[in-house]
Order: structure tokens, then C-alpha cells, then sequence
């Protein structure tokens, strides 16, 4: 059993910058692919990042291509989402999934673990 606790959530300008981090307890983290999902109100939860078990290769959702960059610190057992230039349609609940299999990263089912979420709020 693997628990995750989000945090680094925050109120922050348009334009501006958060690092969100996601600390993993209870499992093998460096066994797992890592992912960031985020919920908009009234929206689906989607995905946004991912990161193989080495962090030797990212993946990107295109919204977020070239301004998030996910890491880990597999001696931390740490996944982190660096988000720079951040847009009002970037304000979500922002949630880390632990994915064991590692063949698909998009759907959020392929996700065994998750944590409770931090909140984004990108204002105008």
C-alpha cells in the first residue's frame, strides 16, 4: 500500500510559478511510474505529466508542454511538477497517482494510488 501527500498548492498571478511536490510512504516508489492529474470545478479529472521509474523519460499532456516539468527524487521518495507560466485555466485540484504497470499513463485508471490533491489558483 502506497500513500501519497500533495502539497505546494497555492493562490499565485497569472504568469507566475509553483512547484508542487508529492511525497510517496508505504511501497517501493522507484517500482512505480508517477503521474499528475488535475480537476477543474465542474470538469473531469485529467492528466498532465508523467515520469518513467528512473525519471529518464517525461511525458506531457500538449496544455502543459514547455511550461510544467515533472521530476523525481527517487532517494526522497519525491515526484515534483514544476509549473512556470501559469494561465487561470491552469487552476485545479492537482492530484498524484502511482502507476505500477507503467503501459499507459493517460487514463487515470491505469493509476493504483492516489493522493488527496492540492489546489491551484491561478488568478487574472
Amino acid at each position: 500500500q502506497v500513500q501519497l501527500v500533495e502539497s505546494g498548492g497555492g493562490l499565485v498571478q497569472a504568469g507566475g510559478s509553483l512547484r508542487l511536490s508529492c511525497a510517496a510512504s508505504g511501497g517501493t516508489f522507484s517500482s512505480y511510474y508517477m503521474g499528475w492529474f488535475r480537476r477543474a470545478p465542474g470538469k473531469e479529472r485529467e492528466y498532465v505529466a508523467a515520469i518513467n521509474w528512473s525519471g529518464s523519460s517525461t511525458f506531457y499532456a500538449d496544455s502543459v508542454k514547455g511550461r510544467f516539468t515533472i521530476s523525481r527524487d527517487n532517494a526522497k521518495n519525491t515526484v515534483y511538477l514544476q509549473m512556470n507560466s501559469l494561465k487561470p485555466e491552469d487552476t485545479a485540484v492537482y492530484s498524484c497517482g502511482a502507476n505500477r504497470r507503467g503501459n499507459y499513463l493517460r487514463p487515470e485508471y491505469e493509476y493504483d494510488y492516489w493522493g488527496q490533491g492540492t489546489q491551484v489558483t491561478v488568478s487574472s
